[in-house]
């Protein structure tokens, strides 16, 4: 766990099961899509399966007790040097809460337990369009303009 003046930053567990629902909850609400977020929850056994898993990275920031700010992440093991890259899959704040530095102190918990992991790097996608995102990211690197593809599973 880590502090920040009112905040704390907490890396979920098998054992975080109400928080991470609080995040669901969270991300759902952030990003107007509560069908995806809470439409059809995974078992306790999935969630408490993936948050066992090294590579799933959860972590969630609480004030008053309350998850106000949270990230999903996944760390990806390279194959052609002996390192790792972070992918930032979410990240979001309660919109009461945004402007107060949740995201930032988020955002630098990640890149500890990155330098942990001796992670090279973390990367994230942030849509066009989505102005505040992109300034929250451009504060930490630079952006790289790429083509993203959904390809379909058979």
């Amino acid at each position: 766990m880590t502090k920040h003046a009112d905040i704390t930053i907490q890396q979920l567990t098998t054992n975080d099961q109400t928080r991470m629902a609080e995040l669901l909850t969270l991300f759902g609400h952030a990003f107007d899509d509560v069908e995806t977020y809470s439409g059809r929850r995974p078992s306790e056994a999935y969630m408490q399966r993936l948050l066992s898993q090294d590579h799933f990275i959860v972590l969630v920031a609480i004030r008053d007790d309350a998850v106000v700010g949270g990230i999903a992440a996944y760390e990806l093991m390279k194959f052609e040097q002996e390192r790792s890259e972070i992918y930032l899959y979410d990240l979001a704040v309660a919109s009461d809460q945004r402007r107060q530095g949740v995201a930032t102190t988020l955002i630098h918990a990640l890149q500890q337990l990155a330098a942990q992991r001796g992670a090279c790097v973390i990367f994230v996608q942030a849509d066009a369009g989505d102005d505040p995102a992109i300034a929250l990211y451009t504060k930490f690197g630079t952006p790289e303009f790429v083509y993203h593809f959904d390809l379909t599973a058979p």
